[in-house]
């Protein structure tokens, strides 16, 4: 699991957040939802340990992430996998390579280890046999996979999603939800999820955090949503009509 425990993070007289105190579970898909300016990126930030709260302390299990120095947060990141929102490939390397590189990096694993490695994350993703082909050969999704693939190849034990399903068609979108939904369960990962897609929400959303204006405003679950009294959260949450009719329709209005 992960922790925030009074997270304040300010820039010059900006206060960006203000208290998060919110508890990341294990096996589960932890979701940050918000506004545009609510928090949620300097939050997840704060959680990797790229930008320091002006106080209050993230915990990574039973370890004081915020106090580590320069080692300790190495020993923390080994542990850590990133989707990034435009999945971050390299373009001059082959599927293999980039999803190699963090083993290059990090293990002193044998070059047959790491390529045992890669295609077990390959075939995790349903992209077996796509090791020589570059990133501009494959589609959104398909990179976005390979993401995923490169994400889990250190086996970690947190696995941090910024916007996973950006760019994304719908159908591609629920089968990278998904994949990593999956993927979280079976290996028992603190996933992290910052995401706009509501579809998400609705259907991996297992632990929620919605932030508003930099606070924790609301926190439950997918299934808790829909009946939430709560009327900023309703407000992002159900913005189209289609939506407000889903809602109501749910609720026997």
């Amino acid at each position: 699991m992960i922790r925030a425990e009074k997270v304040i993070k300010t820039f010059g007289e900006q206060q960006v957040l203000k208290g998060i105190d919110f508890l990341f579970e294990a096996g589960k898909n932890n979701l940050i939802i918000g506004r545009s300016g609510a928090g949620k990126t300097v939050l997840l930030k704060i959680l990797v340990g790229l930008q320091v709260p002006s106080s209050g302390i993230i915990w990574y299990d039973d370890v004081n992430f915020t106090g580590l120095g320069k080692e300790g947060m190495r020993a923390i990141r080994m542990k850590i996998g990133m989707l990034f929102q435009g999945s971050a490939l390299f373009d001059s390397l082959t599927v293999e390579e980039n999803i190699r590189f963090p083993l290059d990096m990090f293990t002193p694993l044998t070059l047959k280890e790491k390529v045992e490695r890669v295609n077990h994350c390959l075939e995790r993703v349903n992209l077996g046999g796509n090791n020589k082909k570059y990133p501009s050969e494959l589609s959104g999704g398909m990179q976005k996979r390979v993401g995923i693939a490169r994400a889990i190849v250190l086996n970690p034990k947190y696995l941090f999603c910024d916007e996973p399903n950006s760019g994304l068609d719908p159908k591609t979108a629920i089968m990278i939800d998904e994949l990593i939904s999956s993927i979280t369960e079976e290996n028992n990962i603190t996933t992290i999820i910052n995401t706009h897609d509501m579809n998400s929400v609705m259907e991996i959303g297992d632990n929620i955090c919605f932030l508003h204006e930099g606070r924790l405003e609301w926190s439950g679950t997918k299934d808790q949503v829909l009946a939430s009294d709560n009327e900023n959260l309703q407000s992002f949450i159900f913005a189209s009509p289609f939506l407000q009719k889903l809602r109501k329709s749910a609720l026997g209005k």
